[in-house]
Parts: C-alpha cells; sequence; structure tokens
C-alpha cells in the first residue's frame, strides 16, 4: 500500500501544484471564501465524494470505504487568506490586492484535494468513513473550527481522530515534524484604552497624561509573566499596537492599546486576565486616569494526544524514512485547530515546505511566503497514507 500511495501522490502531483496555485492566485479573507469554496466542491463533484455545506463557506465531504468498519478518520484544512500584499512578480502571485495566501492555506487545501483524489481511488481496499473537513475563518476569531464543530463537524459519524497539517517553511520540503502533548498556545486578544486629560505639553500639571500612565502600565503588566507566572508555564505578553494622537506639545486625551497573551494552561489564563485588568485599571486610578480594558477570548490551547501522535509519528517514518521525521519544539503561536484538540483526539504535524538552495526561506505572514511545491507530493500521499493505516489498511 505505501509503495501505491507513493505512486499515486506522484501521478496527481502536477494536478496538485495547479490546484494550490489557483488558490494561490484567488485568496479570499476569513469567512469570505465563497469562491474558494466553490472551487472544493466542483473538485469534489468530479472525484465522486459527497459533501454537505457548513458554517457558511465551510463544508464536511465523506468518503466511505467499501469493506466492513466502524472506524472514523477526519481530516482538516484551512481556506482562509491574510489581509498581506504580496511581492511583485510571481507568476502565480495573488490577483487580489492586498489579500495573499502567506500561511499556507492553499497548500492545506490543495493537500486534502489530492489526499480525497488518492483515498476515492482506493475506496475498495478499505473500511469506515474519511470525513474531509475544509473549513474557514482560522485566521480571524472565533475560529473557524469552533463553528464548524457547533454546526456539527464532527457529529454523524463521530470520528476517532482529526488530523491536521500545517506548512512551515523552518523544516526543508520532504521532512515533516510532530510533538506529542502542548504543542501551540492559547491566543487572546487585549484592547485597552487608558483615558487622561490632555492640554499642552508645557502645562503637564493642568493635565492628567494618560501617556505616561499608559508608560507605567505597559511596564507594570510584565510582571504578570515575570512574577506572577509559574516560570515552568510558557507565558507570553505583547503590546505591538500603541496609540497617543498627540503632538510634540499635545499631550491626548488617551492612548489606545492592543497586544496579545498566550499561554498553555486555561486556569492561568483566566487568572491572568483577571490579573491584568485588575493591575492596569487600578495603576490608571492611582494616577488620576482611567482604563478600559478588554480581553477578547481566542483559540484555547492545542494538544496533540499522546498516544495518536505517536501511532501517526510511527506511519509517517514508514512512509517517508526515520531520518524525515523531526521533532517539534513548543510554539506560542496560535492555531484553532485547538478547537478540535480539546474535543477529541487529534494530531497537529508540521509539512516541511523551506528550501535554502531556491531562496525559500521566508515565514509565514510575510509578503514574501512561498513554499518548495515538490511537499505537495508528500503532503497528499502522508496523509493519504496515515489515513489508510488508522483505517486498519497494512
Amino acid at each position: 500500500m505505501r509503495e501505491k500511495i507513493h505512486a499515486l501522490a506522484s501521478q496527481i502531483h502536477e494536478e496538485t501544484v495547479g490546484w494550490r496555485r489557483h488558490l494561490h492566485q484567488n485568496p479570499e479573507l476569513s469567512f469570505q471564501e465563497y469562491e474558494t469554496s466553490a472551487f472544493v466542491k466542483a473538485q469534489l463533484d468530479r472525484f465522486g465524494i459527497p459533501y454537505t455545506p457548513m458554517a457558511d463557506t465551510g463544508l464536511v465531504a465523506h468518503i466511505q470505504g467499501e469493506q466492513l468498519s466502524d472506524k472514523v478518520v477526519a481530516l482538516r484544512a484551512d481556506m482562509d487568506a491574510l489581509p498581506i500584499t504580496e511581492v511583485a512578480g510571481r507568476e502565480y502571485g495573488s490577483t487580489k490586492a492586498g489579500v495573499m495566501h502567506a500561511c499556507g492555506h492553499d497548500v492545506h487545501t490543495a493537500s486534502l484535494l489530492g489526499t480525497a483524489h488518492i483515498l476515492q481511488s482506493l475506496k475498495a481496499d478499505f473500511g469506515g468513513t474519511v470525513k474531509l473537513i475544509f473549513q474557514p475563518g482560522e485566521e480571524r476569531l472565533p475560529g473557524g473550527a469552533s463553528l464548524m464543530i457547533k454546526a456539527g463537524a464532527l457529529q454523524n459519524p463521530v470520528p476517532q481522530a482529526v488530523i491536521g497539517q500545517h506548512v512551515m517553511p523552518l523544516i526543508p520540503a520532504g521532512k515533516v515534524g510532530f510533538r506529542a502533548g502542548k504543542y501551540m498556545a492559547s491566543t487572546d486578544e487585549l484592547y485597552v484604552t487608558v483615558k487622561g486629560r490632555g492640554g499642552h505639553g508645557a502645562q503637564p500639571q493642568q493635565n492628567i497624561d494618560p501617556v505616561v500612565i499608559t508608560a507605567h502600565i505597559i511596564t507594570a503588566l510584565q510582571q504578570v509573566v515575570s512574577r506572577v507566572a509559574d516560570p515552568k508555564m510558557p507565558s507570553v505578553l505583547s503590546f505591538g499596537k500603541v496609540i497617543a494622537d498627540g503632538a510634540t506639545n499635545v499631550i491626548p486625551d488617551s492612548v489606545y492599546l492592543e497586544g496579545t497573551f498566550r499561554t498553555f494552561d486555561e486556569k492561568w489564563r483566566k487568572e491572568a486576565h483577571a490579573r491584568m485588568v485588575k493591575m492596569a485599571t487600578g495603576i490608571a486610578d492611582s494616577m488620576g486616569g482611567s482604563c478600559d480594558f478588554e480581553v477578547r477570548s481566542g483559540y484555547p490551547f492545542l494538544v496533540n494526544d499522546e498516544k495518536l501522535t505517536a501511532e501517526i509519528r510511527g506511519y509517517a517514518e514508514d512512509f517517508l524514512g526515520r531520518e524525515n521525521v523531526v521533532d517539534l519544539d513548543l510554539w506560542l503561536a496560535a492555531e484553532d485547530f485547538a478547537y478540535y484538540s480539546q474535543v477529541a483526539d487529534a494530531c497537529f504535524y508540521r509539512l516541511g515546505t523551506g528550501n535554502e538552495s531556491k531562496g525559500i526561506t521566508s515565514a509565514v505572514h510575510t509578503p514574501t511566503f512561498d513554499i518548495d511545491e515538490s511537499a505537495l507530493a508528500l503532503s497528499t500521499g502522508l496523509m493519504a497514507y496515515v489515513t489508510l493505516r488508522r483505517l486498519g489498511v497494512s
């Protein structure tokens, strides 16, 4: 079966590259993936795979093996792009101004289509059900995964495993990476307005300076991570936007902040929220101002089921060779696949897409991000092989 899948992945590689390039040229922002969804449906129709629309632009397709089995495996791909302007000059570059597949979701969608093509052609060789989850809105709260779950993506039938893959430019094409247990952090968005009383910069005694108050708040809040969090619990607090719209001689009435908080423990996460709000409002009040502090809870932390991940890693080593399977470290980025991992046994692994010799080294979420497209043969074949092994095919 391993050799058969390698051959099938190789046969459809050119077509998979074509799908990826079409999607890359036609990116759509989160929850606006109408053309993308229509494209996926058209390919599934070609393959003869039935599907059900879900969560507006999402869909769940089913491949039913022809042998007897009640096993169910779910495979997930996200479809949305980012509000980034792609570097000019690529023949398959984005045709939509200010929108780009800078996180590889075009790769994920094309890969799952390729995997579906392979599995549909082999359905006489296995029993059980393969659920194909094409989801919207990974890049934007509340996260398309949460909406798909609420809409019933993991019901009728219920999968025993949910598997996802994600591009990783730091790993060379031809390799994949795994980490069992906690892998990616929860993520929360922080929106803060510090209010004072503005006025002339030369007469600070007449004002309540929100800039100074904000400086104290930003510095003090770092104690939540450095002096309150358990040192063994990774936590990150960062503010990436600070707007004090005054002038060289004008103290503004207010300062606006946006930031993020990330960690790996739900109890500590809630405690940290409360501490940040209390500390910021207390500092502002003590300095004569006020503070509105909003925490928008985002994705939970992502945990890879230990047993399932070990099993799938073993299948990957069998399919690719042990030398092409690497270990991953904790990563403080976030992923809405975490929602699946909180309600089902899940495994989220990394697909190597980098190639230094070709100059393909840019990180995700950058205008120069790209992939070594040779990875598209591995991405389709490996997921098909893992699925069949999980369904009991040797």
